[in-house]
């Protein structure tokens, strides 16, 4: 039988437009607080004609909103809130920007006060944009360009969409952008999206729901009410064609293969099922690609697939695996197509499905046991989605998928419509 939750859901848009979820969790003395922004790498401009675009904003943000607002100095959001016992974060993605903590139910009100304080009054100073700009660039060159196939994500967004499309380009942006912005820049990029109107705030502990939408009411309301940006509606992506290929020669540890895909977007019973396929071809162990290329073959070191959840008229999905010694890209290639030509000409079993059914639960599960977790994807639901109540429905929506509507999707992994990313190994 479907597993349907019950998790209680609180729903309340106050005068100046911010969208606020509560959902009571009495069995702990805590409470998470999670703001999630209508704004991501999907909603920044790229440069046209040689010009430099404005690639790279939403993530600098997410290091600006910690630089002090009206009462709060710079650095002092992370103190204040360490000290009151929070662990505290933010991250930028295609779709979106949050942030969140979790902390003891008392320190719930400042909590509140702070995320007010800097969508209200955020310093974004020279000093402080010429400050971060800097750490941005430090951030890229560890996690992106110094690291084995740490371009691997840019090279393959790269080739499954035009430079100029919404997902063309990654969170972490363009550095020669960021060198050209001016303060101004920043300042209007703040000014468009970071207000009441633009965001959900969720909160997910042991709260009165009356009490805790009056704080919100307390520190918010006085907020102004702004008129959001336009939403952005992006057509409906057609599959890839032609193999687009990318080829790169790095100090890594392996050579390497990797398949990118379009797939339908996020919310879709189409994107539901094609990663259920996903599942069947590249999750785990049990998974097709992991029996057959690194146990049976023993030629892959690594192999998998994996989707990517996103709502502006396509998703993404992605097939790799990581070469032994001895074995060549080449190889590695064929293997992986005689394995999608398999799964897209025969189906996957009914075993198979259920398998990636429960995987799919049991991630879910676990997720949602934690009330930061559970914050977070009901901020997302509502916002992405329009309803944070999905949290409590998506096991049961993933469920009712078929085998039919499955074995259907499958067929977007066609190899004709994938793109290739081939990674070697430098010779020494």
């Amino acid at each position: 039988m479907p597993v349907e939750l019950s998790y209680p859901i609180h729903r309340h848009r106050l005068d100046n437009g911010l969208r606020v979820v509560i959902s009571p969790e009495p069995a702990t003395p805590t409470v998470a607080v999670n703001l999630w922004y209508d704004v991501g790498s999907r909603h920044e401009q790229v440069g046209k004609d040689g010009q430099p675009g404005r690639t790279g904003f939403a993530h600098l943000f997410e290091h600006l909103m910690f630089q002090g607002s009206a009462n709060v100095a710079s650095g002092d959001h992370f103190k204040l809130l360490q000290s009151a016992g929070a662990t505290v974060n933010a991250t930028t993605w295609f779709d979106r920007t949050n942030y969140f903590e979790a902390l003891p139910v008392g320190g719930l009100d400042l909590a509140l006060w702070l995320e007010a304080d800097r969508m209200a009054s955020l310093a974004v100073t020279a000093e402080n944009f010429e400050t971060q700009r800097d750490v941005v660039k430090e951030e890229k060159r560890q996690r992106y360009d110094n690291v084995p196939y740490g371009d691997t994500t840019e090279r393959l967004i790269g080739l499954t969409f035009e430079r100029d499309h919404p997902y063309g380009h990654t969170t972490i942006g363009s550095m020669a952008d960021l060198d050209a912005a001016e303060l101004s820049d920043v300042q209007a990029f703040f000014e468009r999206h970071y207000m009441a109107s633009n965001a959900v705030l969720t909160i997910v502990g042991d709260v009165d729901p009356g009490e805790a939408l009056s704080l919100v009411e307390q520190r918010f309301g006085p907020l102004p009410t702004k008129t959001p940006p336009p939403q952005l509606h992006t057509p409906a992506e057609s599959a890839l064609t032609g193999i687009p290929r990318d080829e790169a020669v790095a100090d890594v540890p392996a050579d390497a293969v990797h398949f990118s895909y379009r797939l339908p977007p996020r919310g879709t019973p189409e994107f539901d099922a094609v990663d259920l396929a996903s599942t069947i071809l590249g999750h785990g162990a049990s998974s097709r690609l992991h029996r057959r290329l690194v146990r049976r073959d023993e030629i892959a070191e690594s192999a998998g697939a994996s989707t990517m959840a996103l709502i502006g008229g396509t998703g993404v999905g992605f097939v790799s695996a990581r070469c032994r010694d001895g074995q060549s890209p080449e190889r590695i290639e064929q293997v992986l197509l005689e394995e999608l030509h398999d799964l897209i000409t025969t189906g996957p079993t009914e075993e198979e499905l259920g398998r990636a059914k429960a995987t799919f639960a049991r991630y879910w599960l676990q997720g949602l046991a934690r009330i930061d977790t559970r914050a977070d994807q009901m901020s997302g639901h509502a916002l992405l989605e329009g309803d944070a109540d999905l949290v409590n429905h998506r096991i049961a929506t993933v469920d009712a998928i078929g085998l039919d509507a499955v074995a259907e999707a499958a067929a977007l992994l066609h190899p004709d419509h994938r793109a290739v990313l081939t990674y070697r190994k430098e010779q020494s």
